[in-house]
């Protein structure tokens, strides 16, 4: 049977029983006083709808996440998170509102909602650690200022020119960080990376990073202008390979990404690459954990249309 066919893609009871399972793992509370007490179905009212005793609000699953005053049926959102969720390079816009039958505009924004949702909730986290390896590059997002309209031309040329800059720090075996950063120097990158990985860390990267991972436990670098890319255990193939899957999607699929988005472009590209089949985790269950990302974030559609 086909994971699609199951109810809550199609029935909109089914879809707010199966929200309320995972959002309220211990039953229903109230979330505007947190109360777990007296909670009672709204006779009468809408679907979902609930009651507190204590306060005497009257509330929903959807209240205080991603999905809050929504006018988009809840069984669209579970058939959008699947869809994004199970696609290795993404889905466009246009694809999902011809999918979903609903206006470009609304899946525009849906697509952006549930990249909010993919975005990670802890960042404090380190990656590596004590024998772990970290592999750190930058990558350039966007089209070469050759191919383009002589009028909006920077510099002729190739490289980093016109392009926006991705940085990313990649656990072997482990999981994705990326950040949209406006420069590659020590000064920009140092920061990232002492906050992000464990100080007990390997640490590899290619010859232009070889300054700024000094602190740490080791560091080795593999020098691409020489034609090296693998020393022994050195190399930054794990992060190439991110790097390949994320350029094919946008390049592939998005065809342009705006640098004020991009960030929730890499959130996006970072949660597949977190939550994959190689680790374990099916189509269905990382469509569950992009549900659970919804919880405590709200995103307004004027808010997405800026930085």
């Amino acid at each position: 049977m086909s994971l699609l066919s199951q109810p809550h893609f199609h029935s909109e009871a089914a879809a707010i029983t199966r929200l309320e399972a995972i959002v309220w793992p211990q039953g229903p509370f109230c979330p505007r006083c947190g109360g777990f007490d007296r909670i009672t179905q709204v006779k009468g009212g809408r679907a979902g709808l609930r009651r507190c005793g204590p306060c005497k609000r009257e509330f929903t699953v959807t209240v205080g996440t991603i999905f809050e005053r929504t006018h988009i049926k809840l069984h669209k959102w579970f058939q959008a998170a699947h869809l994004i969720a199970s696609s290795k390079k993404g889905i466009s816009a246009h694809q999902l509102h011809r999918t979903l039958k609903v206006t470009y505009k609304t899946a525009w924004f849906m697509e952006h909602r549930l990249r909010e949702a993919m975005r990670e909730l802890h960042p404090d986290t380190q990656l590596g650690g004590d024998g772990k390896t970290v592999e750190i590059d930058e990558t350039y997002i966007g089209g070469r200022e050759k191919n383009k309209h002589r009028n909006k031309r920077n510099k002729l040329g190739t490289g980093g020119i016109g392009k926006e800059i991705a940085f990313s720090l990649v656990e072997r075996g482990g999981s994705v960080r990326s950040h949209h950063v406006p420069t590659v120097s020590a000064k920009t990158l140092r920061p990232i990376l002492q906050a992000q990985i464990h100080i007990d860390s390997i640490v590899m990267s290619d010859d232009g990073g070889s300054r700024v991972g000094r602190e740490f436990a080791r560091h080795q670098s593999v020098n691409h202008s020489i034609g090296e890319y693998v020393r022994g255990d050195a190399h930054t193939n794990t992060i190439e390979g991110y790097f390949s899957i994320l350029k094919r999607g946008i390049t592939g699929v998005y065809h342009h990404v705006s640098p004020q988005h991009l960030k929730r472009y890499l959130a996006e590209f970072d949660f597949r690459y977190n939550e994959r089949a190689a680790l374990g985790v099916n189509d269905e269950a990382r469509t569950d954990r992009v549900i659970r990302g919804i919880v405590g974030k709200r995103l307004m559609y004027k808010d997405s249309c800026v930085a």
